[in-house]
């Protein structure tokens, strides 16, 4: 069951707020916007970010898709925004990495973290595909 799963990944999520001074929330969420693990957020927090990042995650598919070359998937958004960052990476099949930072945050040391907590988490970022809102 992916909630099983995902409720491992905690230390994961509080070591990359702890590594990157400035970060306020990790979240990862599924592909269809729901998240399924989180540290720093409250639970609406969480979900209104999740929901936000599915659709930014199609709308940057698509975009992606206008290169010849990109298979129609994004790797990384990043949005500047006053007061802070945030950054969206693809984790897994069907699964995302999403931060919310302070303004200040290092962003190389970010995107590293990030990639390096993908790597770390590896096939728990897997989200299997939903059929009639129950996972597969």
């Amino acid at each position: 069951m992916m909630t099983q799963r995902i409720s491992s990944m905690d230390w994961m999520l509080k070591d990359l707020a702890a590594g990157v001074p400035q970060t306020r929330h990790v979240i990862v969420l599924s592909a269809d916007g729901l998240c399924v693990a989180q540290y720093g957020a409250e639970t609406d927090t969480a979900d209104r970010l999740a929901a936000a990042c599915a659709g930014l995650q199609s709308l940057a598919g698509a975009v992606a898709a206008e290169l010849p070359r990109s298979g129609g998937r994004m790797r990384l958004v990043v949005i500047e925004m006053d007061g802070g960052f945030f950054y969206l990476m693809a984790a897994g099949d069907g699964s995302y990495l999403a931060v919310l930072a302070d303004e200040g945050v290092d962003a190389g040391l970010m995107g590293a973290q990030m990639r390096n907590l993908v790597t770390r988490m590896g096939d728990h970022l897997s989200s299997p595909p939903r059929h009639d809102g129950q996972p597969a």
